[in-house]
């Protein structure tokens, strides 16, 4: 391809995902399509605390003969998802010889799982193990990891926005294709389960013990999960494309969002109209759903203020998977695509009636049949300290 050439299409082919749903992308479309919860109770993060968690259970690469500094689950479930993108990396690259292809990542644990077991070792030992690397958990390991794995010298770069990172991510690439920098771009992330999460988000009484009820009366708190979700993004027509986004920043909170969720509806509001479309024209909206009591009530009040938002068709995937975190944008994306690829909707699942204080959404019901074919679908993701992004994905012929 040649260079320095800007583009305004921006191409999000077939995603490769490993999540609590499986590794194969037919099998996680029968499984979101029918509703089914890929999670098992747990209390390997919280002994005596058995809770619900969105695990991988797919087998992931052995990482034994990798860089000492490369070695944890956030990477070999990169690493997974790499084996799976591969036959669409290398057409791409059969079809643009010499493209200059970059790397993008969103994360939030890096390998702190692995430092979380060296330093048990340490308080029992009074040493640190032999293998331990302080790079294995910095935040910039996943896109080193990846670039390194793949020979590629182009910009490879993490960024850790809490649960928007994946999300921020894609938009970050296609800024990437948008002026030129690269030809493609490989884009997504992963986060896996670690103690420092788990404990960290119970710490802060967001946690069910149950399976997670979005949106439902007297929802209790999330799930967490782990996976990871990465796609080839190439400013190349046709297939699916990443229309329009738009981030925002409340600022209101550390923790908790703005209740109007006014920033969120801005973020909705910024994606369509960079893509040129009205709400009437969303076919499905992934709400970021995490069943905590704040972020439902924000989210079902920033869709009802979106004119026409009550009536998009609409759901949260976390009731499946679980809170994948830094993943979440990228897998929930994921989910996205696959909606417009097959013609339906994941259904919204839950087993308690829907909070009547809330602003009625039109949540998807399960079973859904194959409907007319998709054009659009919005996906919503909201961190920490009032960090809103919204992306638009368009089927083109």
């Amino acid at each position: 391809m040649p260079n320095a050439v800007t583009s305004s299409f921006c191409r999000l082919h077939a995603p490769a995902v490993v999540c609590p749903l499986g590794d194969d992308l037919a099998k996680v479309a029968t499984r979101l399509f029918a509703g089914e919860r890929g999670l098992a109770t747990s209390d390997a993060f919280t002994p005596g605390r058995a809770l619900p968690l969105g695990q991988v259970v797919t087998p992931l690469p052995d990482d034994g003969d990798w860089p000492v500094r490369h070695r944890s689950r956030n990477n070999r479930l990169l690493a997974a998802a790499l084996e799976r993108l591969a036959p669409t990396l290398e057409a791409f690259y059969q079809r643009h010889p010499g493209a200059r292809v970059g790397v993008v990542l969103g994360t939030s644990t890096s390998g702190i799982g692995e430092s979380e077991a060296s330093i048990a070792t340490q308080q029992d030992t009074g040493e640190l193990p032999p293998d331990f690397r302080y790079q294995r958990h910095e935040i910039g390991a996943s896109a080193r990891f990846v670039a390194e794995r793949l020979g590629i010298d182009g910009p490879a770069y993490t960024l850790s926005t809490a649960c928007t990172s994946s999300a921020k991510a894609l938009t970050s690439a296609r800024r990437l294709l948008a002026n030129g920098t690269c030809d493609a771009v490989i884009a997504g992330g992963a986060d896996s389960l670690c103690g420092l999460t788990v404990n960290g988000f119970a710490s802060l009484e967001a946690i069910s013990d149950a399976p997670s009820q979005p949106f439902c009366d007297g929802r209790q708190g999330l799930n967490l999960g782990e996976a990871a979700a990465l796609f080839l993004l190439t400013a190349e027509p046709g297939g699916v494309q990443l229309g329009g986004y738009a981030e925002t920043s409340d600022a209101h909170h550390i923790s908790a969002p703005r209740p109007d969720g006014d920033g969120a509806r801005l973020a909705m509001q910024g994606a369509l109209a960079m893509a040129g479309i009205t709400p009437a024209e969303v076919d499905y909206l992934n709400l970021h759903g995490t069943a905590t009591p704040l972020n439902d009530s924000m989210e079902a009040n920033a869709v009802a203020a979106l004119p026409g938002g009550a009536h998009i068709a609409c759901s949260s995937t976390k009731a499946l998977t679980g809170h994948t975190l830094g993943a979440c944008g990228a897998l929930e994306v994921a989910f996205c695509w696959l909606a417009l690829e097959h013609g339906r909707l994941p259904p919204h699942t839950h087993d308690r009636p829907l909070d009547p204080a809330l602003p009625p959404l039109a949540l998807a019901r399960a079973p859904q049949a194959k409907r007319r074919p998709l054009r659009y679908a919005l996906s919503n993701a909201f961190a920490f300290g009032g960090n809103n992004i919204a992306l638009l994905l368009e089927k083109t012929p």
